[in-house]
């Protein structure tokens, strides 16, 4: 049995037996699966375990599964974006997490389901159908990295790799119960992540606990000169695992606790709170004030940018591509056959936001905005180590709840959204239950202070059991 095995726990089953062994017993498990987690599965992952076996390979992650959501190019392996408009395109390199990874001794299992274009919520947008959540197939699993939370919270893989632009790591880590971390923007180079809004986006890991994502951090993270927003910083996060929160300094935005928050997330993180106060920690309310804007500057600036990078794909080099009898009758034809209805409509708005006209009315508005969140982070965590507030504002809601409602969607991202404006650390863990379901406390540092954070979220895993708890267990 593999399930929810642990790096450490997986290298010791590789030892008593084989990767090629771990390697197929997942892969029985994901073809049984019922959360529609995967989009699709690498055939050649038993032959890479085999290789590890035979040549004795001693990397980090030697012979430990994983899963990539389907933004990230894989070498030969199909990398679609959960989009029509991208079927069937296999990227002819690795983008540098791949690289890592391969280096690494990580077997690639398979590309998980998203939101198309990582544009959503709820993993309800995929071309290949929604994603389930593990704890209750009625409901959502998050997005737009979905699939990538359910199948580890599923048990079909130890870790997996997912990204955020504006929470969709750490949404699906709080609805499926799974740690998620969204580190500094740079921190992880963005080489050969399919773009969506590039000044918001980072790659980041999910796994079933706080010292798997720092072990996957060690990996991951780094310098690449192929992106220009990469920073040159070393760092071992490994060495923020360490169960020591004594003197540590909480900030609670008020903001994070306003109209819309379920009661039950909002008592679970409280109690959360409050045990960090037992731990030896202090808190302080801080105040946000510019959070009430951020959720309108961050949609501007994303479907801005998503316009301007979704402008390539219009069917003449690759992917899907519509018949036409010039260019411009095919390349309309593609768009409109290829791409889904919400990623019409954030291009659609991208576009007009950046129009003759608007620009400076909404889109450097939306720009000025952002650097007034900027500074709100700034000064709060100058007078303390940490921030904490709920992930998300309620339980994972049922599935088709809300997907004809976009605006409901939209708001659904309000504590999230503001730590991508900022590009600051931020990482979700477990920290109880509303309604049956997964409550995710998420905790902010300062640029840069992924070790923090990761501390902060170990000491709370070692001293509760919420992270323990795995679907059909809470009744």
């Amino acid at each position: 049995m593999v399930a929810w095995t642990d790096i450490t726990g997986i290298r010791q089953k590789i030892a008593e037996s084989s990767a090629e062994e771990v390697t197929a017993s997942y892969l029985e498990k994901i073809d049984n699966s019922c959360v529609n987690g995967f989009v699709t599965t690498w055939d050649k992952a038993l032959e890479t375990a085999k290789s590890i076996d035979k040549e004795g390979q001693d990397g980090p992650l030697a012979g430990v599964p994983i899963a990539i959501k389907d933004n990230i190019s894989t070498n030969g392996l199909s990398t679609t974006c959960s989009s029509k408009i991208l079927q069937g395109y296999v990227p002819p390199y690795d983008a540098h997490v791949i690289e890592k990874l391969r280096a690494a001794g990580a077997v690639i299992l398979g590309k998980t389901n998203m939101d198309e274009f990582a544009m959503g919520t709820s993993t309800e947008s995929s071309y290949y159908g929604a994603t389930l959540n593990p704890w209750d197939t009625d409901r959502v699993p998050g997005g737009s990295s979905g699939g990538s939370a359910a199948v580890v919270a599923a048990g079909e893989v130890p870790v997996s790799l997912g990204s955020d632009t504006g929470g969709s790591v750490r949404c699906p880590a709080a609805f499926c119960g799974v740690v998620g971390l969204k580190p500094t923007y740079g921190c992880i180079s963005r080489f050969g992540l399919i773009s969506y809004a590039n000044s918001l986006e980072q790659i980041g890991p999910l796994a079933t606990s706080v010292a798997d994502i720092a072990t996957l951090m060690d990996v991951v993270a780094g310098y690449d000169a192929r992106d220009s927003t990469s920073i040159n910083r070393e760092n071992s996060y490994s060495d923020s695992i360490k169960d020591d929160v004594d003197g540590l300094k909480i900030g609670v935005p008020e903001e994070y606790f306003g109209e819309g928050i379920d009661e039950g997330v909002e008592k679970t993180v409280w109690d959360a709170i409050a045990k960090y106060e037992d731990m030896g920690a202090s808190w302080q309310k801080v105040s946000m004030p510019h959070t009430k804007y951020a959720l309108a500057a961050y949609y501007i600036i994303a479907m801005s940018e998503a316009s301007s990078n979704l402008a390539r794909f219009d069917g003449t080099r690759y992917g899907f591509r519509a018949d036409g009898d010039n260019w411009h009758v095919m390349a309309s034809k593609t768009r409109a056959e290829g791409f889904g209805d919400e990623v019409k409509r954030r291009i659609l708005l991208g576009t007009y936001a950046l129009s003759a006209g608007y620009h400076d009315k909404y889109y450097l508005k939306a720009l000025k905005v952002r650097t007034l969140v900027k500074q709100d982070f700034d000064k709060a965590l100058s007078e303390v180590d940490v921030l904490m507030g709920p992930t998300m504002p309620t339980p994972a809601f049922k599935i088709g709840e809300k997907i004809d409602d976009p605006l409901s969607l939209y708001l659904a991202d309000v504590n999230t959204v503001p730590i991508n404006l900022a590009g600051v650390p931020s990482i979700s863990v477990p920290c109880g239950f509303a309604d049956k379901m997964p409550v995710g406390l998420q905790i902010i540092g300062k640029h840069f202070d992924e070790n923090t954070i990761l501390r902060a979220a170990y000491s709370f895993e070692q001293n509760t059991d919420h992270h323990t708890k795995r679907p059909g267990e809470v009744a």
